[in-house]
């Protein structure tokens, strides 16, 4: 079905331009330095309620993914990665090697950029609402995946249940409900800059 909500749009928009790997240098570089400063900034609202928190970073990991592409979103949750090697930018209160290597929640860190290179790949080719948003839940599947095997081992969790319970069954409703809120905004930009 080649409509808005299908998974195919045949509805161009200037803002794809940004997924063009022939786009200017600055305007590339505008995209990946941006998305990952917004990953940092989603990384500031956090709740623990057990050793995970929930974050906003996801917004702008799937973000990355969907208006830069996979290459450019990748190179945006790289960026943010090397960033929190120098600086206080991921969630917890630790930063460095030392942090991102060992904190229960650096599988998740470490899956953003092929989340987002997922994201930003099948939505290239799945362009309508519905494709936009089966994007988004492999990038989900991806980023949790990785995330729930390093918690299991990092943590010590006694069962894998345990680690699938704190690391992702606890997390999906909101992550369900930040997948179509993106959806519905990459969507709706995409239509407001929409070629005719």
């Amino acid at each position: 079905m080649d409509s808005l909500l299908g998974l195919r749009s045949s509805r161009v928009s200037t803002l794809d331009a940004l997924r063009d790997t022939s786009a200017s240098a600055g305007v590339q570089m505008a995209g990946i330095v941006g998305f990952a400063l917004l990953t940092a900034l989603g990384a500031q609202f956090r709740l623990y309620l057990w050793e995970v928190p929930f974050t906003l970073q996801t917004l702008a990991v799937y973000g990355s993914g969907l208006y830069l592409g996979w290459r450019n979103g990748l190179l945006a949750q790289a960026l943010y990665l090397v960033l929190g090697l120098f600086l206080p930018v991921y969630a917890g209160e630790g930063f460095g090697p030392a942090y991102l290597f060992g904190a229960v929640s650096a599988g998740y860190l470490l899956a953003y950029p092929l989340s987002s290179a997922l994201v930003g790949f099948l939505s290239g080719r799945l362009t309508g609402l519905t494709g936009t948003i089966v994007s988004m839940v492999a990038g989900s599947i991806v980023l949790f995946t990785l995330g729930v095997l390093w918690l299991h081992y990092v943590a010590e969790h006694t069962t894998w249940f345990e680690s699938i319970d704190k690391g992702w069954l606890r997390f999906a409703p909101v992550d369900m409900a930040k997948i179509l809120g993106v959806a519905l905004l990459y969507q709706g930009s995409r239509a407001l800059t929409r070629k005719d």
